[in-house]
């Protein structure tokens, strides 16, 4: 069994109460897990056509680049895509209590204090209801394998489980479209494409400004026949 499946499946019971507090005797509860699991297992999301696409679009804010050397996250952000509208009204946002504390530079960037975070509800918990959120979505982040080795560290540490979701990286999206330009950084890609960062360094505004990028994205690869996930990984390799 696919470990996040079985992470899903044994968060009602392990890990006392779950996602949201699932139990495991409510059969609306038990229903849900049911059709989460059939859906991670059962759909093809590289082969899907964007329009179908499930996404959620998240951004973490962490006290450094380096979760295997004690790094941890701060605060997780998240919004709702489908196809090429942005789900405003369903967004996601929680700060994590950590004991590490912020550097003066890092709550300076970001505006997180030693005193919010100690008021923020735990790892664990935040996790558990982040995967609430984003229930089977594809995941979308900007220079993504900075939040994939933060998922992977936190879930494994805060939930004895694997990360499994799919990540795709609006940095490919952008070196496929744009690649003479070598647009890097979140800004520069957002200043290309006119998208107003409202709050820099906060993980549901940077979030909403990837939210942004990948709908302006995918519309210009549309034009350009790339339609799916596949087609976007072939279109990456035929470049390297």
């Amino acid at each position: 069994m696919n470990p996040f499946v079985q992470f899903v499946k044994d968060l009602s019971g392990k890990l006392g109460g779950g996602l949201s507090s699932l139990n495991q005797n409510d059969p609306s509860n038990m229903a849900y897990l049911r059709n989460l699991e059939r859906e991670m297992k059962n759909e093809n999301t590289l082969d899907l056509p964007f329009e179908d696409l499930s996404i959620t679009v998240f951004d973490l804010e962490t006290t450094g680049f380096y979760p295997y050397s004690g790094d941890q996250i701060l605060s997780i952000g998240a919004v709702k895509v489908k196809g090429d509208q942005i789900v405003d009204t369903q967004t996601f946002y929680t700060l994590v209590g950590t004991d590490a504390v912020p550097s003066n530079e890092v709550a300076a960037l970001t505006g997180i204090t030693k005193e919010m975070i100690e008021e923020a509800p735990p790892l664990r918990d935040a996790l558990k209801s982040f995967y609430n959120y984003v229930k089977a979505d594809v995941l979308v982040a900007h220079h993504a394998n900075h939040e994939k080795q933060f998922m992977n560290h936190a879930t494994w540490i805060a939930l004895r489980k694997r990360f499994q979701h799919r990540i795709v990286d609006t940095a490919f999206l952008t070196r496929i479209l744009q690649n003479e330009q070598a647009l890097t950084t979140l800004d520069e890609c957002c200043e290309h494409y006119g998208i107003d960062i409202k709050k820099r360094h906060h993980a549901l505004y940077d979030s909403l400004a990837t939210a942004e990028l990948w709908v302006a994205c995918i519309n210009e690869l549309k034009k350009e026949g790339i339609t799916n996930l596949s087609e976007i990984y072939a279109r990456i390799a035929t470049m390297e």
